[in-house]
């Protein structure tokens, strides 16, 4: 009965000590600006890794947060950043409109002022932060990568993808790609060409095609593309490469 009790008290805590604590808004300078974000924190003192989570082109909206508190969950500081200020599209032509209006000089002062904030905490591990990103945020994943050198990680998931050998050159960071086989924005034969000039810089970089999936294929609000399989493997595959370069 003794050892029950000790293993269930065990399992209370290991179960406590992999679950993050409910977000918090926080704020960071980006230029002249004051910034917003939303910092989701694993239990215990740290320190831990963290990473920069990139919202698709509807904006912060439920599901970016879910997904940064997952991986805080999974032991990173997650910081979910709001490129759009405050505004969250809640339909397509809106999503476009407001990504449009990005401009793309102050999105990455943005993602560089998250990584020194991230820099700056107490309980951060400052040789392991990371980025990922989801559709548009995906490919300010990969502008992470390419603005930040000390990036120790970046994911993209079907973003947009840069193949120019002087950019590609900057990049230090391992780079995870999970892209659709039948996306029209990022076509395979895109990937496959960003694939084969990093490799030819000697640079780490993990792809995956998934063949009969589209676009935005891991997020279930996407009622038509949604593939719950890939959507399972691409999270596996996400923890798998982040632990192996930010828990290291």
């Amino acid at each position: 009965m003794k050892n029950l009790l000790l293993c269930l008290i065990l399992c209370l805590l290991l179960s406590v000590s992999a679950k993050a604590i409910d977000g918090k808004t926080v704020t960071y300078k980006s230029g002249d600006e004051t910034v917003t974000g939303i910092l989701y924190t694993p239990a215990g003192h740290g320190p831990f890794p963290a990473l920069i989570v990139i919202h698709e082109w509807w904006g912060l909206n439920d599901w970016v947060k879910q997904q940064a508190d997952k991986l805080a969950g999974e032991g990173y500081i997650a910081l979910a950043v709001d490129l759009y200020r405050g505004k969250v599209a809640d339909n397509a032509d809106l999503a476009h409109e407001l990504m449009r209006g990005v401009p793309e000089d102050r999105a990455t002062r943005d993602l560089r002022a998250a990584y020194d904030f991230l820099a700056s905490q107490f309980n951060v591990k400052k040789d392991r932060i990371g980025s990922i990103g989801w559709c548009m945020g995906g490919g300010y994943s990969l502008d992470t990568a390419l603005a930040e050198p000390h990036l120790a990680a970046t994911v993209i998931n079907y973003g947009h993808l840069a193949t120019e050998t002087s950019e590609l050159k900057k990049i230090n960071a391992p780079i995870l790609g999970l892209f659709g086989g039948q996306d029209r924005g990022i076509t395979p034969d895109d990937v496959k060409k960003f694939q084969q000039a990093m490799e030819q810089l000697g640079k780490k970089v993990e792809i995956k095609i998934y063949p009969d999936a589209g676009h935005a294929f891991e997020n279930p609000n996407n009622k038509q593309g949604y593939r719950p399989e890939d959507a399972s493997d691409a999270w596996q595959r996400i923890v798998g490469f982040l632990a192996a370069n930010l828990k290291k």
